[in-house]
């Protein structure tokens, strides 16, 4: 039955498999042909409800529109607008309702991560809207708001214990957004199993190359905080080095001088 489940993106509908074993247990303990109706019809409700969540999840389809249509070109929000908007609400819930499967790909966990911080943190701003920083919030980062399932998550946990720890990849930085002006800016597409690689790629090369967040020139750069901050992430001086090389338009000799920018904590409102 499991392998029946099992869409073309390797979800399995662990929540179907469920209905059909409770519903089926009902069906066979009831002898009145009505109620044996009434549980059949429940039963195909929850398959077709959960196969769709299921699969408007694993393509991220309704963060897509509302990114598009709410986010600039150059990461500003539409917070008002968002807010407005019944969409984000059904995004969020359909989030909550489903827990990563082991069975889902590292693609599929990872842009289901990420989309999972920057949609939060959106609904962390608008639940506080009107705000000019996300830091005049109470320890923004540590409360566990995130209701996935039955467990609770901080910002910090998603970043650190599960983004960072179980992917170690970078250009993890330059996806997730904290709702602030120096942050990378928040794309306006989704991310996907799909389009994942191509993303990080092209929002690593973004950021670095932003004159408005990082100054490279050749023997000297003022760089973001965010190289500071997860200097473990990018590795020694000389790993730093390379890394932005690897982004940038204009290469840094290998003994640049690297200092930081200040952080400008300021909403990245529309």
């Amino acid at each position: 039955m499991i392998g029946m489940l099992r869409d073309e993106n390797g979800i399995i509908y662990e929540d179907i498999c469920y209905s059909l074993i409770r519903i089926s247990s009902q069906l066979a303990l009831s002898n009145n042909k009505n109620m044996q109706k009434i549980i059949v019809f429940s039963l195909f409700i929850s398959l077709m409800g959960s196969a769709f969540a299921q699969k408007e999840l694993a393509e991220h389809q309704v963060w897509n529109q509302i990114l598009a249509k709410h986010v600039t070109v150059d990461g500003k929000v539409d917070y008002t607008g968002v807010k407005a908007d019944p969409s984000f609400a059904r995004y969020i819930s359909t989030l909550q309702a489903t827990t990563v499967n082991d069975n889902w790909t590292r693609e599929q966990k990872m842009a289901y991560w990420i989309n999972v911080y920057n949609a939060f943190t959106i609904k962390l701003i608008i639940d506080n809207y009107p705000i000019e920083s996300i830091t005049k919030l109470e320890k923004p980062w540590d409360k566990p708001f995130i209701k996935i399932g039955t467990s609770a998550y901080s910002l910090n946990q998603i970043e650190n214990d599960i983004l960072r720890t179980k992917f170690k990849d970078p250009r993890i930085h330059f996806a997730v957004n904290c709702a602030s002006f120096s942050c990378p800016i928040l794309s306006n597409q989704a991310y996907t199993a799909s389009n994942l690689e191509s993303q990080l790629d092209k929002m690593a090369r973004q950021f670095v190359n932003d004159p408005l967040r990082n100054k490279l020139s050749g023997s000297s750069a003022e760089i973001s905080k965010i190289f500071e901050w997860y200097a473990a992430d990018f590795g020694s001086a000389i790993g730093l080095i390379d890394f932005l090389n690897k982004y940038a338009s204009k290469p840094l000799a290998k003994n640049a001088r690297i200092t930081y920018m200040e952080y400008n904590w300021n909403l990245n409102k529309k």
